[in-house]
């Protein structure tokens, strides 16, 4: 009997153990996936600089990368569960959480006014009307699409009036430059280079139809290690500092990264504001606004109660610890 208590003892001592293995393996990631864009300037020096894997790897979490060319591609790799944080558009972020994304928004990268109406110096299109009939560039789900939208609301157009060409933004500046499409909905930095090095006209500017940039993280990953939603803002605000002390350099960095001049990288870089990272009512705002364009224009079903989506998608709590 006594052997028989004594190797009981044993198995459950070995079992004990084996739950509290789990449960401390359970107590952080394996690896963190981030993505790093163009259009995002804070993720740049993050991928650049390597902060994030020298913070992780005294706890062995392995720091994996993707590229996102644009919103919709970060959305993509959200919602496949390809990366834990994307880089997004607030107003692309909203289309995707009416959508059903597992995502939340915990960090603000910046203020930019990166998209504007663009076409060829030699173009006869001088106004949003004159888009009427005509050829216009823009890569669907993202802020360019959604501002070109609001662009036609405000003028009393509506997307059906013009031919749209849905091109990644890359492609569109391309197309543009080539005459393939008469206007396009652009994105910097690939519209500061066609603005600087082929004259482009920039014909409708209105930097309150730029939404924010938003750093999306997934919500499975958020409810298991929400410390380390806390560490990444943390590296995220060491970027922000750093770019806005080191504005040379950062202006240098973003040109090798995205293989543009330092010209283009400074157009870039002056479009952009860093000064509110923290997710509030401002980008609420701003967002609802992109909303109910979005709605208008059936881009969001009118069942959507935008207000309550956005409070599903907007969760400012770890950012206001990590900052505050």
């Amino acid at each position: 009997m006594k052997k028989i208590i004594v190797v009981g003892l044993i198995l459950l001592t070995f079992v004990l153990a084996g739950c509290n293995q789990s449960a401390a393996g359970e107590g952080k990631p394996e690896k963190i996936r981030l993505d790093y864009a163009h259009y995002s300037p804070t993720s740049l020096v993050l991928h650049e600089f390597g902060w994030a894997e020298e913070l992780f790897e005294e706890e062995g979490i392995e720091v994996e990368w993707a590229f996102s060319q644009g919103s919709n591609k970060a959305l993509e790799f959200l919602n496949s569960n390809s990366v834990d944080f994307g880089s997004t558009a607030g107003a692309a972020a909203l289309i995707s959480k009416t959508n059903g994304s597992p995502i939340e928004t915990v960090y603000i990268y910046s203020k930019p006014e990166w998209t504007a109406l663009v076409t060829n110096k030699d173009s006869d299109i001088e106004s949003v009307e004159g888009l009427k009939g005509k050829k216009v560039a823009a890569t669907i789900g993202t802020d360019p699409y959604i501002f070109l939208l609001r662009a036609l609301n405000a003028s009393g157009l509506t997307a059906s009036d013009i031919e749209l060409v849905n091109l990644q933004h890359g492609d569109g500046a391309v197309s543009l430059s080539q005459n393939q499409v008469d206007a396009w909905a652009g994105l910097d930095p690939h519209m500061a280079k066609l603005e600087l090095d082929q004259q482009a006209e920039l014909f409708f500017r209105e930097p309150d139809f730029n939404t924010y940039g938003f750093l999306n993280v997934r919500s499975d990953f958020l409810e298991k290690y929400p410390d380390y939603v806390g560490e990444v803002i943390g590296l995220y605000e060491k970027a922000r500092t750093w770019i806005i002390e080191n504005e040379r350099e950062a202006v240098e960095l973003i040109s090798e990264k995205a293989e543009i001049s330092t010209a283009v990288a400074a157009r870039q870089l002056e479009r952009n504001d860093f000064s509110n990272p923290v997710p509030g009512d401002i980008h609420i705002e701003h967002i609802i606004e992109s909303g109910k364009v979005l709605q208008s224009g059936d881009v969001i079903d009118e069942e959507h109660d935008l207000e309550s989506v956005v409070d599903e998608l907007i969760n400012p709590s770890i950012a206001t610890e990590v900052i505050n």
